[in-house]
């Protein structure tokens, strides 16, 4: 079975070493690649030719995306059976969704139907959740509506941030592709449709979305600062004295505060941690932090 995988993210380059594996055990044929040369949004961007150059891979499977139209004549030249789409921002159009013959299988770190759409890891911690998944389906011309190829749930502890359960979901999925790749080569893969009606969505994070409210609870804050974790950019707020400050690290007060402290005073600060009062009786630790008590104009963030 010959497989063109498309990707431009940190998880497209781990599948794409997992697919070199198999092919190395004759299980399959990685017989293109299509990644671009850069994104001005991918925070975890990854340039997939650097991983075909570590397998002295033929540079010629290389195929760098400028528009559907030629993404599509290159799947169909390197005669792909089927197609890999893991950790691509864009919907694939009709075309290109019927370039090889058994269509294309995409990823979603989300229990589809459930959470389909924009930043999935980012807004499972946001919301707290206790637990995502990892979903392999066929890909279709909606977004992540396609029957399910593979589908295994990933527990979210309260100590994960976005850079731990990314690696977790993407331990799983490497597995996942090493289960279903035989079976897609053997005609044995199973798909389970989708049940629409279960359908829920999350939309694209804003710029907004990253900044601290300290009318929020303290959990929320948390949450807020440990979906933002590397690799994405941070959650941030806003300083009299220093501007943007990031947030990178925090941990939740046992203690409780009267109401009648305003949320973003300052009430303790102890080196490298300031802590803050946020909504209702709550507060939070900001950790790594180097600001202080005196650089803060009328000690409040």
């Amino acid at each position: 079975m010959r497989i063109c995988l498309i990707g431009c993210v940190e998880f497209s380059g781990w599948a794409l070493k997992r697919l070199f594996e198999l092919e190395s055990v004759g299980i399959c044929t990685v017989a293109g690649v299509i990644t671009k040369k850069a994104s001005s949004f991918n925070a975890d961007f990854c340039d997939l030719s650097g991983c075909v150059e570590e397998v002295n891979a033929d540079p010629a499977i290389v195929h760098f995306y400028k528009n559907q139209e030629a993404a599509t004549s290159f799947i169909r030249d390197v005669r792909a059976d089927i197609v890999f789409c893991f950790g691509w921002s864009s919907l694939l159009g009709p075309e290109m969704l019927s370039a090889a013959p058994r269509g294309v299988i995409g990823f979603h770190p989300a229990a589809l139907p459930q959470n389909r759409g924009r930043h999935p890891i980012i807004w499972a911690l946001v919301l707290g959740l206790d637990e995502t998944a990892s979903t392999f389906f066929q890909m279709d011309e909606k977004a992540d509506s396609g029957p399910i190829l593979s589908q295994k749930p990933v527990p979210i502890s309260p100590d994960d941030n976005a850079s731990t359960l990314y690696q977790k979901i993407t331990e799983t999925a490497l597995a996942q592709i090493e289960q279903f790749t035989p079976a897609l080569v053997r005609n044995s893969a199973k798909f389970q449709p989708q049940d629409h009606t279960q359908a829920t969505y999350w939309r694209k994070r804003s710029l907004t979305d990253g900044i601290i409210d300290w009318r929020m609870d303290a959990v929320a804050v948390h949450n807020l600062v440990r979906a933002l974790h590397h690799p994405y950019p941070g959650a941030e707020f806003q300083s009299v004295q220093h501007g943007a400050v990031k947030v990178w690290q925090t941990s939740l007060s046992e203690s409780l505060f009267s109401r009648n402290f305003e949320p973003g005073k300052i009430l303790d600060v102890q080196p490298r941690r300031v802590l803050v009062k946020c909504g209702g009786e709550s507060a939070i630790w900001l950790e790594n932090i180097k600001l202080g008590l005196n650089c803060i104009e009328g000690g409040y963030l």
